[in-house]
């Protein structure tokens, strides 16, 4: 088959050529665009679920629907430590200014210029200069220096704005679990601001299973803030039509024994799926593929998986978080009690607590439960068995 023509893509936000088994979720959020039409309020939403299930896809899929409905809206994604919580504000500032200046525009310069003198003053205090983007501060708005006011109130400038036009302000954010506490807070309470002043103002969020009780540690009552939606594994019929359509498209198609192969084999992760789907076109000799060709293609998608989707987690663990992760794979992916881990380690659970706690910080691991520990990355018991001891 010819490479060049390869309708998969596997990697990282990568869009699928089939989106296929969240319509859900796209549904839900048009739910949300239609009743802020008709300036009815909404909750936010957040989408958790492992690595590797589409979430990012997922949620730039919902972005790119509300910009088509005149949104304002910017997208962040978050990093873990101090020097993550600075790039983070850095990004949330230039988004915000760049999605002014999009407003900024002949017939509407006027109508929101406090709007965007708001959006100006809250990106220059957390540190971006407005003005080199062409847009003004305004004295006395959105610039006290304390993150929580300055957001609430540049917020309720802009969505008090595009009310009248049906229009909402949402603010993206991938991999939420990792917003620092400080900004954390502050979106929890303006998202809690806007639901008691009627803004249209969403804050949308996709992150590892762990982000619900996140989001509850930092506020109680986040759980009434958002509408929750936990992303899976696709059903057996999507994942077949996620691997099925877009190589109909094309002119091939699979044997029904070829995809029922690569279907089990990739459990209903779409990541998976898209890399065994680009492995099978790259060695079937045929427009039709057979279940020698999914054989072969799931060779060489499990080398390609081993050799970048999985030691992009492993290699970022020491030697003492490879030995606690070797002990929880002895339970597979279904999760491990961590005073198992330690009974097989030979050690105190409670000398182990800095290790899980690294190994969460990392986002290797999260805990589902209290003294339950499971892996974030669906396969990497697998992974791991496959590897020497070191």
């Amino acid at each position: 088959m010819d490479r060049a023509l390869n309708p998969y893509a596997p990697g990282s936000g990568l869009r699928p050529p089939a989106m296929v088994g969240r319509e859900a979720q796209v549904e839900a959020f048009d739910t949300v665009v239609a009743r802020t039409g008709n300036h009815l309020h909404n909750r936010g939403m957040v989408l958790s679920g492992l690595r590797g299930v589409g979430k990012t896809v997922l949620l730039n899929e919902l972005r790119a629907h509300a910009d088509s409905h005149g949104w304002f809206t910017v997208a962040i994604e978050a990093v873990p430590g101090d020097a993550g919580a600075r790039a983070v504000r850095g990004k949330l500032a230039r988004e915000l200014l760049v999605a002014a200046r999009r407003y900024n525009r002949p017939g509407a310069r006027e109508r929101l210029k406090g709007v965007l003198g708001s959006i100006g003053s809250f990106s220059a205090t957390i540190g971006v200069a407005g003005v080199s983007l062409g847009i003004e501060t305004t004295e006395g708005r959105a610039d006290t220096g304390q993150v929580d006011l300055d957001l609430e109130e540049m917020v309720d400038d802009v969505a008090t704005a595009l009310r009248p036009e049906g229009k909402g302000f949402a603010i993206f954010i991938d991999e939420m679990q990792d917003v620092d506490d400080e900004l954390l807070t502050a979106l929890l309470a303006v998202q809690h601001a806007a639901g008691q002043r009627q803004w249209p103002f969403y804050v949308i969020g996709a992150g590892l299973p762990s982000l619900p009780s996140t989001l509850s540690e930092s506020r109680s009552y986040a759980e009434r803030l958002f509408d929750y939606h936990e992303i899976g594994p696709l059903s057996r019929d999507a994942a077949g039509a996620a691997l099925a359509t877009p190589a109909e498209k094309v002119g091939a198609r699979y044997g029904a024994q070829a995809l029922d192969l690569l279907v089990e084999a990739a459990a209903g992760y779409p990541y998976f799926l898209q890399e065994y789907g680009k492995a099978i076109w790259d060695v079937a000799p045929a427009k039709v593929f057979t279940e020698a060709d999914a054989e072969r293609a799931l060779e060489l998608g499990r080398a390609q998986l081993d050799q970048g989707f999985f030691p992009a987690r492993w290699d970022r663990a020491t030697p003492a978080e490879r030995a606690y992760l070797r002990a929880m794979a002895e339970d597979g992916d279904g999760g491990s009690r961590s005073g198992e881990v330690a009974r097989r380690l030979g050690k105190q659970i409670g000398s182990l607590g800095p290790t899980r706690a690294q190994l969460i910080a990392k986002g290797l691991v999260y805990a589902p439960e209290h003294g339950r520990i499971a892996f974030t990355v669906p396969g990497m018991s697998d992974y791991i068995g496959r590897q020497r001891t070191e």
